[in-house]
């Protein structure tokens, strides 16, 4: 299953999603945790040190690998130059799995063990000097979409996605990747306007949204939210002494979370379970392929020299018949 947490900038997204992730680990389930944000910060919320964190490599180096990876043998496919952020995959790609062994997992993740049990930790990497005036943040993010489109997910697996913040998810295809996208918003206007264009823009694509409410300190704060986004709310997070002596570098136990916000993050999964049953692998596979002939018109094939339409592969549907073992 893949989730996104979204928000604008300073509503608790990264937090929220770093609890998540340790409330599912916890449970025993496979997961990965992909920061994907401008700002990295999921590596410290889950408990590494500032230079652990630092050090994770970044997926966005890694892209001329992750390409000819998951090409394989592909004849749609001439070479990893000639993929882009969207190219989907077809007879002869390889997939990913969520607990399965690949190169792009052995250069792009590292094991974070937790304290009931460990994931699999990777980033799209921080805007460097180099970036500053010549590149934007949605390059970096090319990595994740590309192995987002080349992943088969079982139930009770998870893949998590803390994001950009605002809408600045929807420059790409990306939105449309998650089976559960969890905008985490405060009880202002500006933190339900991120939400109001989150459900404009992903109205005509199926995305499942439910707000998280954060930062709820009583009924004043919870009457608003529920005007602002009505049956789209979740659940709501208050104040968490846990979170505090965290974020001071100073953890505790997760068993020591409080039971208010353990129950929360219960709901987060069960929103999560109920949307397996509607799993549709066949709109995936076409809202995927939309967004890669978008952009192939748009600069694909002028920035590569090929016609990138050419790449799909018309009688292949990504589901979880398509994941059997290729070889590396």
């Amino acid at each position: 299953m893949k989730i996104a947490f979204v928000g604008k900038g300073g509503s608790g997204k990264t937090t929220l999603s770093s609890l998540f992730i340790r409330h599912l680990a916890g449970e025993g389930a496979p997961v990965v945790a992909v920061d994907a944000d401008i700002n990295q910060h999921l590596g410290a919320a889950l408990g590494l040190a500032e230079e652990e964190a630092a050090a994770l490599p970044a997926m966005g180096a890694h892209l001329p690998l992750i390409k000819d990876y998951l090409r394989g043998t592909n004849p749609r496919i001439a070479s990893a130059e000639t993929m882009i952020k969207t190219t989907p995959p077809g007879e002869g790609s390889r997939l990913l799995t969520i607990g399965g062994d690949n190169p792009v997992y052995e250069a792009c993740a590292r094991t974070v063990r937790l304290d009931d049990g460990e994931i699999r930790l990777m980033a799209t990497g921080p805007f460097t000097e180099d970036d500053l005036g010549v590149s934007c943040y949605h390059s970096k993010v090319g990595a994740v979409e590309l192995c987002l489109n080349h992943l088969v997910d079982g139930r009770d697996e998870f893949l998590v996605v803390d994001m950009t913040a605002g809408s600045d998810s929807f420059a790409s295809g990306m939105f449309t990747r998650f089976d559960m996208t969890f905008l985490v918003a405060e009880p202002t206007r500006k933190g339900v306007a991120v939400y109001r264009q989150y459900k404009e823009y992903a109205r005509d694509f199926g995305v499942a949204l439910r707000v998280v409410g954060n930062k709820v300190q009583g009924p004043d704060d919870l009457e608003f939210l529920r005007a602002e986004v009505g049956d789209d709310l979740l659940v709501t997070v208050g104040h968490s002494d846990w979170v505090r002596a965290m974020e001071k570098g100073r953890a505790r136990p997760f068993r020591e979370l409080e039971e208010h916000n353990r129950q929360a993050l219960r709901t987060l999964r069960e929103a999560v379970d109920a949307t397996y049953e509607q799993r549709d692998w066949q709109r995936y596979t076409r809202q995927m392929v939309h967004f890669h002939l978008k952009n192939a018109a748009s600069w694909g094939n002028e920035r590569t020299g090929v016609d990138l339409a050419a790449q799909v592969d018309p009688a292949f549907v990504l589901d979880e018949r398509a994941a059997t073992p290729q070889p590396a």
